[in-house]
């Protein structure tokens, strides 16, 4: 898979505002959690006791009642991390009555809709974290995945302004960490849904005679490697540039 290469000019200077406020958040969110010790993966995990594969932390995940954005974290076992060296990553989703007006599951075939009222929910993305708790890639995943109702890519990317996780249980540093970092990287989690739709119907063009949704052999559907200093130089050089232009 291509890197994703952003063109900062075409990014509004407000938006780039907003990245840059945000990205000031998830590193004091790491600051604060480093002077104990402690880092954002631990910090949630500890809440569950031992650690196991697979399992959700916390347990029954992380949800705004009030947003309606939800997320968890959990590991693969080593053998199926794919070919990737992360401790495991952040799935985040968006149910029904946090989503924007108008916005319905794509019909396809198959398709049964959820009989709870908020159930449809949507992947938006997920943070896969390296061992010192630090994210290292953002990927999104076949529907399967997560068991996720579908979406179309543009109808996703119209959810994110409205994922925040805005109260102070299980972890306040964590809940702030990854509502920022949904801020942070929107221009990269746009294109890897756009992506993500790219890679569904090329397979399924290529697999006629299989559920592409479910197809096992499909899993991870785009990605891109991150680094948080990295993002926020670009994102302070490209603002720099337009107050030296003003």
């Amino acid at each position: 898979m291509n890197d994703i290469e952003i063109d900062w000019t075409s990014v509004p200077t407000k938006q780039l505002e907003k990245m840059l406020a945000a990205g000031r958040d998830v590193m004091e969110c790491h600051r604060v959690l480093t002077a104990t010790g402690d880092n954002i993966v631990g910090e949630l995990i500890k809440t569950g006791g031992t650690f196991y594969e697979w399992t959700h932390y916390p347990e029954g995940d992380v949800y705004d009642r009030q947003s309606h954005a939800q997320f968890y974290y959990h590991a693969h076992p080593k053998e199926e991390r794919r070919a990737w060296d992360e401790h495991g990553h952040f799935h985040s989703f968006m149910r029904p009555r946090g989503m924007p007006d108008g916005i319905k599951p794509k019909q396809i075939d198959g398709f049964e809709y959820p009989e709870g009222p908020n159930d449809a929910l949507s992947h938006l993305v997920a943070f896969s974290m390296d061992e010192f708790g630090f994210c290292q890639r953002l990927f999104t995943t076949n529907r399967w995945v997560t068991g996720e109702v579908w979406y179309d890519g543009g109808d996703v990317a119209a959810m994110l302004d409205h994922f925040i996780i805005d109260h102070a249980q299980p972890s306040w540093p964590v809940n702030r960490w990854i509502s920022g970092m949904m801020i942070l990287y929107r221009p990269q989690i746009e294109e890897l849904i756009r992506r993500r739709d790219a890679a569904v119907a090329s397979w399924q063009k290529e697999h006629p005679d299989r559920d592409v949704y479910e197809d096992r052999d499909l899993e991870v559907t785009s990605t891109q490697d991150i680094s948080v200093a990295q993002q926020m130089r670009e994102i302070g050089t490209e603002l720099g540039r337009r107050r030296d232009a003003a």
